[in-house]
């Protein structure tokens, strides 16, 4: 079976008018921030562009609330809650996370109501506790079966640093996460729901005729700066997950157990800056878009295109997409029949060399046997290939 290398390579390298070789581009180490761990990483391929202990077991803090919305956004997505819903305040949730309680709070009268809506607002802008505790129990009956959930979400997600016991992230010795763990959810959580996404920018919420503001410094300081959460106890300390868009490119930073409000803020902003200086993400090849042609026997048709399942996205540094360099290692002639849930080789991405990302090449159309005058035929013709 003879097979083609280099095919794409030709395609990829026709998008570039320079193919001279060239010496990668200098990007500088990151930069040193303060905090127990950090990580920095792209949104649209998960890369890590910097990090310091980001598997390090971590207190959440208020940052489990992020776990606490995407559960409920997914219960909305399924048809189990609604926005309208009418959600009480328990005696539980008022207790421990209400007016009387050391954390933040939405201020929930006891056996109050509100809707889920507001509720989730109250949770994400004003990052009350209250408001997490009730939103558990209107969702599952209790916090303890609620936890379950979040924890179901977590595996499915590849959180394998993070363990829950409660919706608000109250400290206890079974309750942690780490800052990698915290990234993977955020981007979960921005690229699954950006119709709600939109909340962790607003900067104030005012219920019950109390206004607060929301405790994400970043907000304030950078424009594109759209979220998403700060988190904080005496044993955590000062805690941020952060998310910036800069033209086509988004970055996620979360950075864990920093002295002060700002300090937290401050090298938040300092490995956005880094990320989108040095940095660059692109889109390659897009999904149901032929790459390549191959030949096919015994089908009802003769050739078939070659792609890629799900858009490919890299993230480089900058000036370097020059050398990103594309090749296949799949068969010239394929047989039928072809499925294109079937991979039948692979692309593979270099960058100076070194490889960057492989992905499988699929038959972007089915192709059924042919008639058997087709098939008899092609039998003949492959003994002189």
């Amino acid at each position: 079976m003879r097979m083609f290398a280099g095919a794409i390579g030709l395609l990829v390298f026709g998008l570039f008018p320079a193919l001279l070789p060239a010496a990668a581009p200098t990007v500088a180490p990151p930069p040193a921030v303060g905090g127990r761990s950090h990580v920095l990483m792209d949104s649209a391929t998960g890369k890590v562009l910097a990090a310091q202990n980001e598997h390090q077991r971590a207190e959440p803090a208020s940052l489990t609330k992020l776990m606490t919305a995407y559960t409920i956004f997914h219960a909305l997505k399924d048809g189990k809650v609604r926005l309208t819903d009418n959600v009480v305040v328990s005696e539980r949730a008022w207790r421990e996370g209400g007016a009387g309680s050391a954390g933040s709070t939405m201020f929930l009268p006891i056996h109050g109501s509100t809707t889920l809506e507001n509720m989730l607002k109250g949770m994400i802008i004003q990052s009350g506790n209250d408001a997490s505790i009730a939103l558990a129990e209107h969702l599952s009956g209790s916090e303890e079966a609620f936890s379950d959930v979040m924890n179901r979400h977590a595996k499915e997600l590849g959180m394998n640093d993070t363990h829950y016991v409660n919706s608000a992230g109250l400290p206890d010795p079974q309750h942690y996460t780490s800052a990698f763990d915290i990234a993977l959810l955020s981007r979960a959580l921005i690229r699954e729901f950006p119709q709600y996404y939109a909340w962790f920018s607003e900067k104030d919420f005012l219920f019950n005729g109390i206004k607060q503001g929301n405790r994400n410094l970043l907000l304030y300081r950078d424009p594109t700066v759209d979220g998403i959460k700060t988190g904080h106890t005496q044993t955590a300390g000062y805690c941020l997950a952060a998310s910036a868009k800069r033209g086509d490119m988004r970055m996620i930073t979360v950075v864990m157990g920093t002295e002060s409000p700002d300090a937290r803020a401050r090298a938040s902003l300092e490995l956005l800056n880094y990320g989108f200086r040095y940095y660059e993400t692109r889109r390659l090849y897009e999904a149901g878009k032929p790459v390549a042609q191959a030949r096919v026997w015994k089908g009802v048709a003769e050739t078939v295109g070659l792609g890629v399942p799900a858009d490919i996205w890299v993230t480089i540094p900058r000036g370097s997409l020059e050398q990103v360099k594309a090749a296949t290692e799949a068969p010239r002639d394929l047989t039928a029949p072809l499925d294109p849930a079937t991979p039948v080789g692979r692309l593979k991405l270099t960058l100076g060399g070194d490889p960057l990302l492989e992905s499988p090449l699929v038959p972007l159309s089915a192709v059924a046997e042919g008639s058997l005058w087709r098939r008899t035929v092609d039998t003949v013709l492959l003994w002189f290939e």
